[in-house]
């Protein structure tokens, strides 16, 4: 994910990372060719050319540009919504963490919580693993003691374990009567909250956008950017090639950004940075049992974040 202080406009009309524009360029330069052929083929070898006024051209234009729009924003809710879910995740991991040093009676020790803090710390990074099918495996080993590190690894859903876990540790308090009634229900409701955010996100990663309509979509952008200049070329002449060119990046941009952010989980540069947002989960956790801070890289330290 890019995270970046604001450009200049003229900045901006030269930012390369993050852009779609790199992956376009063979397509782009594709289209360029296509319009060469369309100029050459009517200035030099074929005075009455295929004769496409640009009528067709615009209400199809429009119409892509309905759908294109449908598709972004489409793309652009699953975004929003799993950045919501992990901001979620934040919250419950705050709370809980919270609960875990307020709540208990006096009677439970100081390992027992930094027991549960330690497993709880160690949820987003297998939530992340999970979403982006990964080994996590490096990553609990730093939170985990091996029993229990080798407990998670054979499981199949390592984040529904932790949770298996945390909710053991509660039983256990609530058992040696350092949990009141109360406490174990407020853990349990954060434990449910839980559960909801992990089901969001396996939601939004295992149920793309519609195959078929992804589809249609891909087709009509290259065939109505392959065929435009065919429809230009009377009128635009030599100039073919740039009008061409810039209305195909536009059509074809929208579809290289839609395709991005419907798997806000994934390692483009655009998707949610899970990275990042998981040590920044475990640094809230840390500092409110006072343990030193994590290094977390923010805009004005390093302008590209990894995902």
């Amino acid at each position: 994910m890019i995270i970046r202080p604001h450009l200049h406009w003229f900045r901006m009309l030269l930012a390369w990372r993050g852009s779609v524009l790199p992956r376009l360029l063979p397509r782009l330069f594709l289209i360029f060719c296509i319009s060469i052929v369309a100029v050459a083929v009517h200035e030099h070898f074929l005075k009455i050319t295929v004769n496409l006024s640009t009528t067709p051209f615009s209400l199809i234009g429009i119409a892509l540009a309905v759908f294109l729009g449908f598709r972004n924003n489409a793309s652009y809710d699953r975004w929003w919504e799993a950045r919501k879910l992990w901001g979620r995740l934040l919250n419950d991991a705050r709370s809980m963490t919270r609960q875990a040093l307020t709540l208990p009676r006096e009677s439970l020790i100081e390992d027992d919580v930094n027991e549960f803090i330690h497993v709880l710390s160690a949820l987003p990074h297998a939530l992340r693993h999970q979403l982006r099918k990964t080994d996590p495996r490096e990553d609990l080993a730093a939170h985990l003691p091996a029993p229990l590190l080798d407990r998670v690894m054979a499981s199949r859903y390592r984040p529904t374990t932790l949770m298996l876990v945390l909710g053991e540790w509660v039983q256990r308090q609530s058992r040696a009567g350092a949990l009141d009634p109360m406490a174990v229900l407020a853990f349990d409701r954060n434990l449910n909250s839980l559960s909801d955010v992990i089901g969001g996100c396996e939601r939004i990663g295992s149920t793309p956008l519609p195959f078929a309509y992804s589809v249609m979509i891909h087709r009509t952008v290259y065939f109505f950017c392959a065929t435009l200049p065919f429809g230009l070329v009377e009128n635009t002449g030599f100039f073919t090639p740039v009008f061409s060119v810039f209305v195909a990046y536009t059509f074809m941009a929208h579809e290289a950004i839609a395709s991005q952010l419907e798997d806000p989980f994934g390692t483009d540069e655009n998707d949610l940075a899970l990275n990042m947002m998981s040590v920044y989960i475990e640094d809230a956790m840390r500092d409110l049992i006072g343990e030193s801070a994590l290094a977390i890289p923010g805009p004005e330290e390093e302008q590209f974040l990894v995902n």
